[in-house]
């Protein structure tokens, strides 16, 4: 078998190729690394689906794996998964009701085999309501091509049992800046002062209160633009909902003292005025419109000819040397009641190997320029690679999986149509209707009690479906 860890590193390589947008709970994943990239040769490194076994998947999802009119080219893993004696079976779904219509085929006898992981709600809620099995029984998470999965895929254990196989990892949101920007205003480049060590949440801070600061005439200046709440306060290694293994239960981490200073952080970026809070679709609109920092997914990094950009992951918390990073997972769902296990096993096989084989990463790599020529080394290794290897310690909030109120920003009822706990990381920068910024302590107080209420109800709920 391959040596998997030493791709590792350079993975994410095929996630440009993947089209995912910065949210990966609303993204449509409808396109993947491409057969025309590398010609795809069969391997020993798979075995093939025994003789006799089922090899059709069902693949219920709101996107298509299969060739469709707008991804013409077969995808890798699936062109692998074929020469194994394997095919998939599209079953559209909306991406709004897809776990209502997974769970009506569950409970009606009729399950499909595959579903897409997704952050918010799959982990744990829809696993403690029977709509997903474990996956131990097909996955060795000690083998050579799981390995490097198995720290990340033990946040996703329940009863001892693990539920999400991770496939690929992908940053979820990085910084992109003007690199001439920050040398026509004698900056120190963020990606210098991250190579030395250096990039904190307080040389970020300085560099965007200097910048907004030495704005001259008429002139308005922002520090940031984008999605970067949460990033901040998961840095500090710590999530608003945790899972205690002392209680075997899942608590809330609210009152932590580093999310103080996290909040700290984030309520000053808005009080003094530099945050841009509309919505801006790409960094080149940001940086029309003085913004020095573009916080957001790669798919909105498209630098023209002549741009001299840079990309550097989020700062550290000061208060510690680990680097911290929450991520973006590709996994497939094994549904309850599915019996293909020898074709689910093979499938995730195949798009494992898709995904860390280095003649396929390097595929990816040289499509990418191909289609973003403007981009450089440096952007793409301080994007693609640096942010999930080794260096960072992976976060997950299973707090995006507890329940409709805390979880579920489809349901939401609020005027930014945010569940509680994606709200609550990004909410020191809103107001309420008088104009009054939030403070974290107001915050605490208003949410607590619900935070503590639904956790109550979720692990009954737990503690029923692990059988105590």
């Amino acid at each position: 078998m391959c040596n998997f860890k030493r791709f590792a590193s350079a993975s994410t390589a095929l996630i440009l190729t993947l089209g995912l947008a910065a949210c990966s709970s609303s993204s449509d994943n409808t396109s993947s690394e491409y057969v025309d990239q590398v010609e795809v040769e069969d391997t020993d490194e798979i075995e093939a689906i025994p003789e006799g076994a089922e090899t059709e998947l069902e693949w219920l999802s709101y996107f298509d794996i299969n060739p469709t009119s707008t991804a013409e080219e077969k995808r890798v893993d699936l062109d692998l998964f074929e020469k194994k004696g394997g095919t998939i079976t599209y079953s559209a779904c909306s991406s709004v009701t897809k776990y209502d219509q997974l769970a009506s085929r569950v409970l009606s006898n009729d399950p499909p085999d595959i579903f897409w992981y997704e952050q918010k709600m799959t982990f744990p809620c829809y696993c403690i309501k029977g709509m997903f099995q474990p996956v131990d029984s097909i996955v060795d998470f000690e083998d050579d091509m799981w390995v490097d999965m198995k720290d990340l895929a033990d946040q996703f254990e329940l009863g001892g049992e693990h539920y999400v196989a991770p496939i690929n990892l992908e940053p979820l949101s990085v910084l992109t800046y003007d690199k001439d920007v920050i040398e026509g205003n004698s900056l120190e480049d963020p990606y210098d002062l991250y190579m030395s060590g250096d990039w904190t949440w307080d040389t970020w801070y300085d560099l965007m209160d200097s910048y907004v600061s030495s704005a001259t005439g008429d002139e308005v200046r922002y520090g940031i633009n984008g999605w970067f709440g949460a990033f901040i306060f998961q840095s500090t290694g710590k999530t608003l909902i945790k899972y205690d293994e002392e209680t075997d239960e899942y608590v809330s981490n609210i009152d932590d003292p580093d999310f103080d200073r996290a909040s700290t952080m984030l309520y000053n970026i808005q009080k003094n005025g530099l945050y841009y809070s509309d919505w801006i679709g790409s960094a080149s609109e940001a940086f029309r419109k003085n913004i020095l920092f573009y916080a957001m997914g790669t798919w909105a990094v498209s630098p023209s000819d002549g741009d001299n950009w840079g990309i550097v992951p989020m700062p550290r918390d000061p208060n510690t040397d680990t680097y911290y990073t929450t991520i973006g997972i590709t996994a497939y769902m094994w549904v309850n009641g599915s019996e293909k296990s020898d074709a689910v096993k093979c499938w995730y096989e195949c798009a494992r190997v898709a995904n860390t084989d280095a003649e396929y990463v390097e595929a990816g790599k040289e499509k990418f320029f191909v289609t973003s020529p403007n981009w450089s080394e440096e952007m793409y290794e301080m994007a693609n690679v640096e942010p999930i290897s080794d260096k960072y310690v992976k976060v997950v909030d299973p707090g995006y999986g507890i329940s409709t109120l805390l979880s579920n920003d489809d349901a939401a009822t609020n005027a930014t149509k945010e569940a509680v706990i994606p709200y609550l990381y990004s909410s020191v920068m809103k107001s309420d209707d008088d104009g009054t910024q939030f403070t974290w302590t107001k915050l605490r107080e208003t949410y607590s009690n619900t935070i503590d209420s639904e956790l109550e109800t979720f692990n009954e709920e737990y503690h029923e479906f692990i059988g105590e």
